[in-house]
């Protein structure tokens, strides 16, 4: 036998994510780009048809998983892990890491939805199919568990006991990691920056009245209208247009780099989201020193101190933090480092690893 040691070789690991869209697409190409002691196979579908891709996606990939099962199963909670193992019988031994960026317990039903059980089953079932549970931040998992015992409670009968626990002791948490984001050589401290999706969930309408009601008293500031929007505009977009156009600054998805200058100069970034279960552009402002302001809810209390955060919808806590920031100066920057790739790539490597010890 030669004196030689054989290389170890690599874990093979799936990386299935079944809804490809921004900051899905963003923590997989930063893990497999820092996670080179694994050797990866990436399955995704497109971030589109969402009602369909949460249900549709093990029909989707029938016939194109590859023949040879992988050591390691990281799929996210779009996917449909149960009905996956389940048709395709040499994956049934294959340890899975269920990882959720989003839950859908949590999410907040917009006027056209009625009901959004087959979603929370997929990710109930999914749970219970693998091997450990990650969340990206405690919010998102105590959501999680707290919806899944609420879903139990309206089954009639039948219910084994004991499911919520056998999910929490399985569940961990590792955040998605940012990029940071530098200060520009100059602040602006009354440009105020929105750059979130225009869409319900994330309660655009609050910030315009907010906006609107401070130039309405004479209050100084600037406004940076960032973020993904639909094709038709949304009305609270369309209200700051039509109200505001003389302190609009930028008004668009902008470039990258672009769009990171302006967070490095931005004095203020201002969150009313409904659902929010990392914040990773609230983040990424952050780390550039614009200020965050939150509500006191969802993932923000752990990441901001109470100086930060205002009570959840409050329209005139809202406005009066604002003028105050804007009128008698911005309180200090906020330290987000722990979420900085350099602190998290370990801990994804640990996570990575404790399914196969």
């Amino acid at each position: 036998m030669s004196g030689r040691v054989a290389a170890a070789r690599r874990s093979r690991v799936w990386l299935l994510s079944a809804y490809r869209a921004d900051s899905h697409a963003a923590w997989a190409d930063w893990l497999l780009a820092s996670q080179t002691q694994v050797d990866w196979q990436r399955l995704e579908l497109p971030g589109r048809h969402f009602a369909w891709r949460i249900r549709g996606n093990p029909l989707s990939w029938l016939d194109t998983l590859p023949a040879e099962p992988p050591d390691l199963l990281l799929a996210t909670s779009m996917v449909d892990l149960a009905t996956l193992k389940g048709l395709h019988p040499r994956l049934a031994g294959v340890p899975a890491l269920y990882y959720f960026h989003e839950n859908q317990f949590a999410y907040p039903l917009s006027d056209r939805q009625s009901h959004w059980l087959e979603p929370c089953m997929v990710q109930l079932y999914g749970g219970l199919a693998a091997e450990q549970l990650v969340f990206n931040s405690a919010f998102n998992r105590d959501s999680y568990l707290q919806g899944v015992a609420g879903l139990l409670g309206q089954m009639p009968d039948a219910v084994p006991p004991g499911i919520v626990e056998r999910l929490a002791q399985k569940s961990t948490l590792c955040p998605v990691p940012i990029a940071p984001v530098p200060a520009a050589a100059e602040r602006d401290p009354q440009l105020v920056l929105w750059n979130h999706r225009w869409e319900h969930d994330k309660a655009p309408e609050l910030f315009a009245g907010a906006m609107i009601a401070l130039a309405g008293e004479g209050v100084p500031f600037r406004l940076a209208l960032l973020g993904k929007r639909p094709r038709r505009v949304p009305p609270a977009l369309a209200r700051l247009r039509e109200a505001l156009p003389e302190r609009i600054v930028a008004d668009g998805r902008l470039p990258l780099d672009d769009y990171r200058a302006l967070l490095g100069r931005a004095g203020i970034v201002v969150s009313t989201a409904r659902h929010e279960f990392q914040g990773l552009a609230m983040l990424e402002a952050a780390s550039a020193g614009a200020r965050p302001l939150v509500p006191d809810a969802l993932c923000y209390p752990e990441q901001y101190g109470p100086v930060y955060r205002y009570p959840a919808g409050d329209h005139p806590a809202l406005v009066a933090r604002l003028r105050q920031w804007l009128t008698d100066g911005l309180p200090p920057a906020v330290d987000v480092s722990p979420w900085y790739s350099e602190q998290l790539a370990p801990l994804w490597a640990e996570v990575l690893a404790s399914p196969s010890n």
